[in-house]
């Protein structure tokens, strides 16, 4: 999972990098692995800054003013294909044809195939393991058959045709032709989010891309529109050109967006996040009256900070029973699940958060978080109420049991790594060492986000229950998978480079020169 970002202005003399800046700091919670802008300035000349780290470290006030250019795109990485490398941050970077630069959110499920075709048929070299690498070089390639000295954008539609018809997996990519304009697509099946919006300004309207809308929101955006699945859209100086360039898909986005990685604030697909978490946490409460009886021993109700206290409000509210924050949090300390590597997120764990021993000592409490996907964070959330003093700890989950991998753009494909994998809900809960845990239904939590955008009817659940939307996923794909892509094998996984080949940073990057 990525935040991706993208700006044009009206103004050719204004600088772009400070406000994509600006929004990545909004998308941060999406990826802390990685950040990187590329700018185009006059001339078409292209500028770039990315390396490993937090937004806030690897951007300096005088990187930023080097970033040259009235176009920008902008990334923040969580490593779901490839690895941690420098060599591995975006946006990524291609000469030819007409320099292209580009972002990607997501994961293609059928990486292999397009590996084996850029090498043997395009005759494109590939630098690293990431994914996001293989979709600039395919829309490189389709773009290149176009045979012009210049594109237009009749030409970009067809080359996404191309791309379209390459690629499978959910997506959700922004990119930016040297000169020329921007450039966005979503996958057919919409599983990954990405809407624009736009400003008005003296010079004309300024346009911005990304991930949620809170980005928008907070840089003067209005008049958001979500890219729909199997829809382009091209931004030049001269305005918009949208088409649906894929029909009849069915629209699926990623229920676990709602669930945990967008903020409270964004709205996607035409649905408030936030809404969706307090129908979440309704929902959760009837499903623990379910399990432990409308004349249930619970004192008090705890969220896990910080994705879970719109839930957790409605839960208490729902149960008539008193909410407490037992909870703080360090806000320095990133998010646990996005962290690279179990030994990691362990530690982190209580490095986040510290328990007030006042609001556990001698109480039954009922946790409440969004999800429990390792059990990492829920094992040590339990331990550190028990140490406060409470007598009994129920854990209640705003998800249903996470069983399967995600393989479309989520860090979970392990089915060995993820606690509920062949375990019963008691067992679940002895696993963490909690008195009881209570899942949510899968039902009610399709239900608590679709009832606020009647257009969609499904989503990507497979976590849940298997099923992958794209039809391309078998038991074969599964243990390839895993056994590229577990904690152990990442840990064996040497970087592709030391450092990034592309374009030229002429100053240091986290104090490397």
């Amino acid at each position: 999972m990525c935040g991706i970002n993208a700006l044009i202005l009206a103004d050719s003399s204004a600088s772009a990098a400070p406000e994509v800046y600006d929004a990545l700091g909004t998308l941060q919670h999406r990826g802390q692995d990685a950040a990187g802008i590329v700018t185009c300035g006059p001339k078409g000349r292209l500028y770039q800054c990315k390396g490993n780290g937090m937004v806030r470290d690897v951007f300096l006030p005088a990187q930023l003013a080097d970033l040259r250019g009235w176009m920008a795109l902008g990334h923040v990485r969580y490593p779901t294909a490839g690895t941690s490398a420098d060599s591995e941050a975006q946006p990524f970077y291609v000469n030819s044809p007409y320099g292209i630069a580009f972002a990607h959110n997501g994961n293609i499920t059928n990486a292999v195939e397009l590996r084996d075709f850029l090498d043997y048929e395009a005759h494109r070299h590939v630098n690293t393991d990431s994914d996001s690498e293989l979709l600039l070089n395919i829309f490189a390639d389709n773009l290149n058959k176009t045979g012009k000295f210049r594109v237009n954008e009749e030409d970009i539609f067809k080359a996404l045709q191309g791309v379209y018809a390459q690629v499978r997996g959910g997506y959700a990519c922004i990119s930016m032709i040297a000169g020329f304009g921007l450039i966005a697509f979503r996958d057919p099946n919409g599983i990954r989010p990405l809407v624009y919006g736009e400003r008005s300004t003296p010079a004309g309207m300024d346009y911005m891309m990304s991930s949620e809308s809170v980005s928008l929101e907070v840089l003067g955006f209005s008049n958001f529109i979500d890219v729909q699945p199997g829809e382009a859209i091209i931004i030049t100086k001269a305005g918009i050109t949208k088409r649906q360039l894929v029909h009849q898909q069915e629209f699926t986005p990623c229920i676990f967006e709602y669930v945990y990685f967008a903020r409270p604030d964004s709205i996607m697909d035409g649905i408030s996040v936030y809404k969706a978490r307090l129908a979440m946490g309704a929902a959760l409460a009837r499903a623990v009256q379910r399990k432990l009886g409308k004349n249930m021993d619970v004192d008090v109700v705890i969220p896990v900070p910080d994705t879970s206290r719109s839930s957790a409000l409605q839960v208490s509210y729902q149960l008539n029973i008193l909410y407490r924050e037992g909870f703080i949090k360090n806000r320095y300390v990133g998010r646990t699940f996005i962290m690279p590597g179990q030994q990691l997120r362990k530690k982190s764990v209580r490095r986040k958060l510290n328990p007030m021993a006042m609001e556990f000592k001698g109480k039954n409490v009922l946790i409440v978080d969004d999800s429990i996907v390792r059990g990492t964070t829920s094992k040590e959330i339990v331990q550190m109420a028990r140490e406060s003093g409470a007598k009994k700890v129920y854990f209640a989950s705003c998800a249903p049991p996470i069983r399967y991998p995600n393989v479309y753009g989520i860090d979970m494909p392990t089915r060995q790594e993820l606690v509920a994998f062949n375990r019963t809900d008691d067992q679940v809960a002895e696993e963490i060492g909690a008195d009881c845990v209570i899942y949510q239904d899968l039902d009610d939590l399709v239900e608590s986000v679709a009832k606020y955008n009647p257009n969609i009817k499904n989503f990507d659940v497979s976590v849940f229950n298997g099923c992958y939307i794209t039809g391309d996923i078998d038991d074969k794909y599964l243990l390839e998978l895993e056994q590229s892509r577990s904690d152990a094998a990442k840990a064996e996984k040497a970087p592709v480079s030391a450092r990034p080949i592309g374009l030229h940073n002429n100053y240091s990057v986290n104090g490397k020169s």
